[in-house]
């Protein structure tokens, strides 16, 4: 799998933005590969294409690195916006295990009916649908991953209905999932620097600091971090199914990889 460089430096534009923007830096991806390219222009997901403005995805999956043949396990994936790209970019060679979490299942059926349908689909035959316990995703059986990704959901398994599972919690469990040289990817709605998971129920935002400091503790090295969907006129205090801020929150993606024990 392609791995990008450790990105380390924050723009001067970043820095003055504010705290919870402060260790984000990346210019955007100069030289996005041709399988993403691909994916993203595959007629058979035109009808997603109307959110990629505001999705990123060349900037996102450059970030995430994922490639031909690669493994790769998402969790959560909503309408399966990035399921699709994952699939077009791995290929025959490559292996999609997107993640249903038991809880998700039960509260959102037509979600669960969606993702099968789209894994049914044989121009997605590469993608399978598993629903497991949000406190088992270490009983996953699939090969070493190349990436594991959670677009705007890490803050849902610190909520009641998941468990209560905190970052580093969620991180000690997916890690022995991953690769040697695989990457866990996080990508969620940016609440308040300091506010830890007081608002992952309520406005269903996740503290940046702690998703950072505590997955880093579970044993992972950060790898950098992205500023492709931030926004800093979002003030982090609406909720994110706000008609003034949906759509538009702040969020931050960060990259890390497992260190050897």
């Amino acid at each position: 799998m392609g791995r990008l460089l450790t990105v380390l430096c924050a723009t001067a534009g970043l820095l003055a933005a504010g705290p919870v923007l402060a260790d984000r830096a990346d210019p955007g991806p100069s030289d996005v590969p041709a399988a993403i390219q691909q994916a993203i222009a595959d007629p058979a997901r035109a009808d997603a294409a109307s959110d990629d403005a505001r999705r990123k995805p060349a900037a996102v999956l450059t970030f995430a690195g994922v490639a031909p043949g690669d493994t790769v396990i998402e969790l959560i994936p909503g309408s399966g916006y990035w399921t699709a790209m994952f699939s077009a970019i791995v290929g025959k060679e490559g292996h999609v295990v997107t993640v249903v979490p038991t809880a998700v299942a039960k509260k959102h059926p037509d979600a669960l009916a969606n993702i099968k349908k789209l894994a049914a689909d044989p121009h997605y035959d590469n993608v399978e649908v598993v629903t497991i316990d949000a406190a088992d995703l270490d009983s996953i059986e699939a090969a070493p991953a190349d990436l594991i990704f959670t677009a705007q959901n890490l803050h849902d398994f610190a909520n009641a209905g998941m468990g209560h599972i905190t970052p580093k919690a969620f991180a000690t469990e997916v890690k022995p999932l991953l690769g040697d040289d695989g990457v866990l990817l996080i990508n969620d709605h940016a609440a308040a620097r300091g506010t830890g998971l007081e608002h992952t129920g309520d406005l269903h935002r996740i503290d940046p600091a702690l998703v950072k400091k505590q997955i880093v503790a579970a044993g992972y090295r950060f790898d950098g971090a992205s500023d492709a969907l931030a926004n800093p006129d979002d003030a982090h205090d609406k909720k994110v199914f706000d008609e003034a801020i949906q759509g538009h929150t702040d969020e931050f993606i960060y990259r890390f990889v497992p260190v050897a024990p």
